[in-house]
């Protein structure tokens, strides 16, 4: 009996996500040999129980390497997707919403590369996922544990 092949997962980015995580995974591997040189003096300083030096870049190595393992299955299951200009919300349209007279600017972007506070959300996010498909003028409702909040597409690039 065949075994079902399984789907490779894939996670979002945007071209400009995708750049970000390379150049990243790119200055950590530039930074790991000094902090591997860090690690050889301080293990030449004798008593490794008691020192700090030692122990200190024991854990920035830890923390490089792991990160360099975490941007590296990010990069092999990254699918880029180009955004098309159209009237229609979709990944990686920027979309200015009013709500409340309140105007706020995000762009629809996949989950790793999301930062509200940088003005990008995830197509996953309650509010992406409202907002996906919607055209100009169109509202959206977000339902949040203290009602629904309603938003009003003005623009989207």
């Amino acid at each position: 009996m065949k075994r079902p092949v399984e789907k490779k997962a894939e996670i979002l980015f945007t071209k400009e996500g995708l750049e970000e995580v390379q150049a990243e995974l790119k200055s950590l591997q530039q930074l790991r040999p000094s902090v591997v040189v860090e690690l050889s003096r301080g293990r030449e300083m004798g008593d490794l129980s008691e020192n700090g030096l030692y122990r200190g870049a024991k854990m920035k190595l830890g923390q490089v390497d792991g990160r360099i393992r975490h941007l590296t299955r990010l990069l092999k299951a990254a699918k880029v997707i180009e955004s098309k200009q159209s009237e229609i919300i979709q990944f990686g349209s920027v979309v200015t919403i009013i709500t409340n007279d309140k105007e706020y600017t995000y762009q629809i972007v996949g989950g790793y590369e999301s930062n509200p506070a940088k003005g990008t959300i995830s197509h996953h996010s309650p509010l992406g996922q409202a907002l996906m498909g919607k055209k100009k003028g169109d509202s959206a409702v977000v339902t949040t544990p203290t009602g629904e909040i309603h938003y009003t597409i003005h623009t989207i690039k």
